[in-house]
C-alpha cells in the first residue's frame, strides 16, 4: 500500500469516515460518557488501545481463525484487550474508573471495535490494520473530547474540571443530561457532513464517487464509469 493511503488510514477516521460522526456507530458510550471532556479523553483512549492490539491480534490470526466461529474468537480477543484496560485504570485511575462505571468494560461489545475487526482487520495485514485502528480511535477520541468539552462548559462552567471565572452564572444543567448530549451529536453530525461537503473532490478517486451516484447525498455532480450504480 502506498504511503500516501497509509495515511488516509489514519485520517480517514477524523472526518470522512468518524465512527460516531459519519457512521453512527457507539452512540450510547458517546453520549454517556461525554458529560465532561475528561471523561470523554479517557473513554476515547481506552477504546483506541482496544481498537489498535485487537486489530493487530485479529489480523495476525485471520488465516488461523476459522470462519464459522469468527466473531466468538473476535470477542474473546477484544475481551482480553478491555480487562488489561480495566485493571489499569482501576490501578492508577480510580476516578475515571468510577466516572465510566459499566461503559468501560461494555468496550468489548462496543460496535466500533467490532466492526472494524470484521470489516477491515480480518482482510488486511497487521500494519494496515494497526492504521485503521489508529485512525478509529482518534477519531472517536476527538469527538468525546469535544463533545465534552462543549457540554461541560455550557452545562457546568468549566473545562477539564478548570472552572472558567463567571461561566457558573449562565451554566445550562441541562448540557450535562440527555437532551444536552443529543443537541450537541446533532450539530456536531451537520458540522462533520457540511466539512466533508465542502471538499467533494476528496469523495472518490477523481472519477466519480466511490459507490457510485443513485442515493448519494453529495452534489459533486460526478458520475462513475459506466453510469450510475
Amino acid at each position: 500500500m502506498a504511503k500516501n493511503n497509509k495515511l488516509e488510514l489514519v485520517t480517514k477516521g477524523l472526518i470522512k469516515e468518524n465512527p460516531v460522526l459519519r457512521l453512527v456507530l457507539g452512540t450510547c458510550p458517546t453520549l454517556a460518557t461525554s458529560t465532561m471532556a475528561i471523561n470523554g479523553l479517557g473513554m476515547g483512549v481506552a477504546a483506541t488501545f482496544v481498537l489498535v492490539c485487537s486489530n493487530i491480534a485479529i489480523s495476525a490470526l485471520r488465516k488461523i481463525i476459522p470462519d464459522k466461529v469468527r466473531i466468538p474468537a473476535y470477542i474473546t480477543v477484544i475481551a482480553g484487550f478491555v480487562t488489561i484496560v480495566q485493571m489499569i485504570v482501576k490501578a492508577f485511575l480510580p476516578a475515571l474508573d468510577t466516572a465510566l462505571g459499566v461503559f468501560l468494560p461494555l468496550i468489548v461489545v462496543n460496535c466500533i471495535i467490532l466492526g472494524r475487526a470484521e470489516a477491515f482487520a480480518s482482510k488486511n495485514t497487521v500494519v494496515d490494520s494497526a492504521l485503521d485502528g489508529l485512525g478509529m480511535g482518534l477519531g472517536f477520541t476527538l469527538t468525546l473530547t469535544l463533545m465534552g468539552s462543549i457540554r461541560e462548559f455550557l452545562g457546568s462552567g468549566s473545562i477539564f474540571g478548570f472552572a472558567i471565572p463567571g461561566m457558573d452564572k449562565f451554566a445550562l444543567s441541562v448540557m450535562t443530561s440527555a437532551p444536552g448530549g443529543f443537541l450537541i451529536f446533532g450539530v456536531l453530525m451537520a458540522a462533520a457532513v457540511k466539512l466533508e461537503l465542502a471538499n467533494p473532490s476528496k469523495l472518490g478517486d477523481g472519477s466519480g464517487c466511490a459507490g457510485g451516484c443513485m442515493g448519494c447525498p453529495y452534489a459533486c455532480g460526478k458520475e462513475p464509469e459506466g453510469g450510475n450504480a
